[in-house]
């Protein structure tokens, strides 16, 4: 297995920058190189990881979400794979931790890919009322001080749940509340906000600054608002269902986006079709 020293890190990293700002930038909506969540091409990923990647980036995608852990493969190799490539990774998923050890270990994981966002969700138990709400934020306080004090930060990753309502209030409002804006910030899943019945520009203005990422994919027509698992595939090429992708963008700036991935979670053709009709559309969206 390939080893990577410091300076290799380090001259990923310059990657990973110039990605973002220099010539790999795309004239597509922010100034941002759009990014693809692998999760959308997951099944083709595990019978071809690195043909799947090459294909992901001749479509045009500049960064990827990874995850922990991401289909077996070691940094040693993966590291070469993503800049020969040039995929940078500005975030990654990581379980719950158990304990705080465990998200040490998982700091010290984003470090060497260069992730600065760190994306978890709640405990299935803690997500049955408010009072589990109000503890997953004190959690979420507590291992978003230790990424402050690494230089990251972690984001809560939404689904449709987090919008029941409990005693009279939004879960998701009760968590966006609770958690320290100087050291939570938000992975917004647009469609599943959508989905819910709620609206993300809504949610932008009311918590600016919190929302640096976004998940986008789209909703067919037809769908009616739950916030329960769907049945079926509601989900479609971003923008070739209902959501007003040019609005959402438009409002972008002020949520503080900084990061924004298509994630199809199934797809009615290909996905690796799928993956490419959704970058065709925002390369060429404009706000």
């Amino acid at each position: 297995m390939t080893m990577l020293n410091r300076r290799d890190v380090v001259k990923f990293a310059g990657v990973l920058a110039s990605t973002v700002t220099g010539k790999f930038a795309h004239a597509n909506p922010l100034g941002l190189p759009i990014g693809l969540q692998p999760y959308t091409v997951r099944r083709e990923l595990s019978r071809d990881f690195e043909g799947t990647l090459k294909k992901v980036a001749a479509i045009g995608y500049k960064a990827l979400e990874l995850s922990e852990p991401f289909y077996g493969q070691q940094p040693g190799k993966l590291l070469p794979l993503l800049r020969s490539l040039q995929l940078a990774t500005p975030s990654c998923m990581y379980p719950l931790p158990q304990d705080d050890a465990q998200w040490a270990r998982n700091i010290e994981h984003a470090k060497t890919f260069g992730v600065e966002y760190m994306i978890t969700v709640t405990r299935p138990e803690w997500r049955k009322n408010l009072d589990g709400w109000k503890r997953t934020a004190e959690l979420f306080n507590r291992l978003g001080e230790q990424c402050r004090k690494a230089g990251l930060w972690i984001a809560y990753h939404n689904h449709q749940f987090e919008y029941k309502v409990m005693n009279g209030v939004v879960a998701y409002d009760e968590f966006l509340r609770s958690t320290d804006p100087k050291l939570v910030m938000m992975e917004m899943d647009c469609f599943w906000t959508t989905y819910a019945g709620k609206d993300p520009v809504e949610y932008f203005g009311n918590y600016p600054g919190r929302f640096p990422l976004l998940h986008i994919k789209d909703l067919k027509p037809g769908i009616a608002p739950s916030t329960e698992s769907p049945k079926g595939v509601p989900y479609t090429e971003v923008g070739h269902g209902v959501i007003n992708w040019k609005r959402i963008f438009m409002a972008a700036g002020a949520a503080g986006v900084r990061h924004y991935y298509v994630e199809q979670d199934e797809c009615d053709r290909p996905c690796l079709d799928s993956a490419r009709i959704s970058y065709e559309y925002l390369s060429k969206l404009s706000v």
